[in-house]
């Protein structure tokens, strides 16, 4: 996997934020950690290793590269693997040679993006295995942490999912809201999904440089009810979103698109979990999003153990 330049740019600067409320600076050589100054002469080198406790699937391995060059340039990085790849207890992922007082007062700041973030494609890589031998596909969504969107998006796509929008910026995602708010300027509400869509799709048109799509930004919309669906299907969406739906309605609902019009992709939302997200998948809905892969990963347990020289 690779990170893009405005991802990097994200991890920069949380690093400095993570150092400085750590170690009170992002300068290493100016920065004080009392314990390791008062124990650790400043030259003793060592070597450590960051090992997984349990299973699952690492990411942040390129992250901790970043950091490492930008922030401790004098210390030594060995990947054992790369973001994506599977991982098994008391494996050893990377190591770090060097300084020992450089180590032990950027360990902290590399293990928390370290965990972080492989317990996000932990749990979406779990999601993806329960939706095998289906057409459809994981979605993370915007409940990420602020400031973190671009790097947990990242974890999504190296645990085998798929990103979403990016913000309200790249994407027009017309929600229950927007048609309620918009249902009180016209005289007649069911013709709000229809013309919502049409509005959207001429904005598109008439503001295309200004977008980082152009004229392809995705038009989707948000129905909770199959008279909905229906009436969405004729004005062409690029996508339907489908709200807490019942998987015998989402049946129908896959149906009628494909009846009606086949170009128009599916997504099904709301009250996805591990339990219920096989059973959503084998309703043939191209798309399911879960808000929990990245609001509700937990941790991925790995330490930092010293190495013999």
């Amino acid at each position: 996997m690779i990170l893009d330049q405005t991802t990097q740019h994200d991890i920069l600067n949380l690093t400095r934020m993570a150092l400085s409320e750590d170690i009170g600076s992002n300068d290493l050589e100016s920065a004080r950690d009392c314990t390791t100054l008062a124990m650790v002469p400043d030259d003793v080198t060592a070597s450590a290793a960051f090992v997984s406790r349990t299973t699952g699937v690492v990411c942040g391995l390129q992250v901790i590269r970043l950091i490492v060059a930008h922030f401790a340039p004098n210390l030594s990085l060995r990947l054992a693997l790369d973001d994506g790849d599977q991982v098994a207890p008391r494996q050893e992922i990377a190591s770090l040679m060097g300084e020992a007082r450089k180590i032990l007062m950027i360990e902290r700041t590399c293990l928390n993006f370290l965990c972080r973030l492989s317990g996000i494609s932990t749990l979406t890589a779990q999601f993806v295995q329960r939706t095998r031998g289906t057409n459809a596909k994981i979605f993370d969504t915007r409940k990420t942490t602020p400031g973190w969107r671009r790097i947990e998006k990242y974890a999504v796509a190296c645990g085998g999912g798929h990103n979403h929008r990016m913000g309200l910026y790249d994407a027009i995602m017309i929600k229950d809201n927007h048609l309620a708010m918009y249902g009180n300027h016209i005289d007649d509400h069911k013709l709000s999904v229809s013309q919502a869509i049409d509005l959207a799709r001429e904005w598109v048109l008439e503001n295309q440089v200004t977008l980082p799509n152009g004229r392809d930004t995705i038009i989707q919309i948000e129905v909770d009810t199959l008279e909905q669906l229906q009436i969405a299907l004729k004005s062409n969406p690029d996508i339907v979103l489908l709200d807490n739906m019942s998987t015998q309605l989402l049946c129908q609902a896959v149906e009628m698109r494909n009846v009606h019009n086949r170009q128009v992709l599916l997504e099904a939302s709301g009250g996805v979990n591990l339990q219920t997200v096989a059973a959503i998948a084998k309703t043939g809905v191209d798309r399911i999003s879960v808000g929990a892969i990245t609001h509700s990963a937990t941790n991925f347990d790995i330490g930092l153990d010293w190495q013999r020289l």
